[in-house]
């Protein structure tokens, strides 16, 4: 199993880009909790703190497109040393304006711009991987690596910012994210041996390469159902703990979902697969929407540790098989905005999971909740038959896949 991980991490740089870019990603897991702990610490407002991290989610979700686009067309070193600079300097101004009392106008300010400079740098780790690596057997490998370093991520980030907020200092888990982004950022971007080449707009090289809309809308589609299963899911598990009357426990149970999706991940990357990423897809978001059905039946946190940690089991092979069924459909010089629809996609769904999981807790309980997962998770199965078989496909980084349309 190791010897897989070996044979991609052994390319010149490629460790080196890889754990700069775990350090910068760290942001991501750690930013908006970060803010409602800060927030709510300084005003007491669970409200507001809500409001100002919805503030850096959504404008995150809004830029990230236009973030890939713009990595695409100037190279990642440019992009990502401003958009470093920008996001370290607004969530310093984000923090000073909530630790002296400014105008809750300027906390919302200065949240968005934030998460929309937040660097994309997991589109970029895994561009690079898709320019370093060749083989399709090895660039799955190295999707599986990432999928497992995402996990590892959120396990301990939010641990991390909650202990540093409620034991230090309310800024301290903030900081410590922020110095992580911006410099994990700027230590990824200075690699340039295994950058890929920016692929600049002339008027002499005619339109873009074509997108492949069809494929990327439907995979974005799947994404944001996925998303929505998330945020449902994480809710619910938090109101279950509750109503069982042991409410500390509901990080636990979480950690054992991420803990079987980083199981899984491991796995990935050591299989050499007979059936392409379309099919994978399909059947992981599947696996994803059946696993949400069991909490429903169940009374008991052993069962529903159980249960969460075996279907964490789907999660990375089916954002492992998006990624690599992306990077077939879109062309070679869009592959980073490609990537960023996808994860924009997920984002996008997470916070409706979470108010539609919400409402129903309130007037149903926690046990029906897990039912708005598995609705979403079945919408996700529905999109996934639209995609193309893998038959269809033209092949890693077509330029110009079946459904593809010309971008002026």
């Amino acid at each position: 199993m190791l010897s897989s991980y070996r044979g991609v991490l052994g390319h010149p740089g490629a460790l080196a880009f890889s754990l700069t870019g775990l350090v910068a990603r760290l942001p991501i897991s750690m930013a908006g909790l970060g803010i409602v702990l800060l927030v709510a610490g300084e005003t007491g407002s669970y409200g507001q703190a809500g409001a100002v991290s919805a503030a850096y989610m959504v404008a995150n979700a809004v830029l990230a497109i236009l973030q890939g686009r713009l990595l695409d067309r100037l190279g990642q070193r440019r992009v990502l040393v401003v958009a470093s600079a920008v996001f370290g300097a607004a969530m310093a101004l984000l923090m000073w304006a909530v630790e002296s009392g400014w105008p809750p106008a300027t906390a919302y300010l200065f949240a968005a711009l934030a998460g929309g400079s937040l660097p994309q740098v997991g589109s970029c780790v895994r561009a690079r991987w898709a320019f370093v690596v060749s083989r399709p057997a090895e660039l799955q490998t190295a999707y599986a690596l990432e999928a497992v370093l995402d996990e590892v991520v959120f396990i301990l980030g939010p641990i991390a910012v909650t202990l540093l907020a409620t034991s230090v200092h309310p800024v301290a888990g903030l900081t410590v994210g922020v110095v992580a982004g911006v410099a994990g950022s700027l230590a990824f971007s200075a690699q340039r041996r295994t950058e890929p080449p920016a692929h600049p707009r002339r008027s002499e090289s005619g339109p873009r390469a074509a997108m492949p809309w069809g494929t990327v809308i439907t995979l974005a589609a799947v994404s944001a159902m996925l998303g929505i299963l998330f945020g449902a899911a994480e809710v619910t598990t938090v109101a279950f703990a509750e109503e069982q009357g042991r409410p500390s426990i509901a990080g636990g149970l979480l950690a054992l979902w991420a803990l079987g999706s980083l199981t899984a991940g491991v796995v990935t990357g050591a299989i050499t697969w007979r059936r392409g990423p379309a099919s994978r897809v399909r059947w992981g978001s599947v696996g994803m929407a059946a696993a949400m059905v069991p909490p429903y039946f169940v009374d008991s946190l052993a069962a529903l540790g159980l249960i969460l940690l075996l279907g964490g089991l789907a999660i990375a092979p089916t954002m492992v098989a998006t990624l690599s069924l992306t990077v077939e459909a879109v062309p070679k010089t869009r592959v980073t905005e490609g990537m960023a629809i996808i994860q924009t996609g997920m984002v996008a769904g997470v916070a409706p999971g979470a108010t539609i999981s919400g409402f129903v807790i309130d007037h149903y309980g926690a046990g029906p909740a897990y039912l708005v997962s598995a609705a979403a998770g079945l919408v996700a199965v529905l999109a996934a038959q639209l995609l193309p078989r893998d038959r269809d496909l033209a092949g890693p980084s077509a330029e110009a896949p079946a459904d593809a349309v010309p971008t002026p």
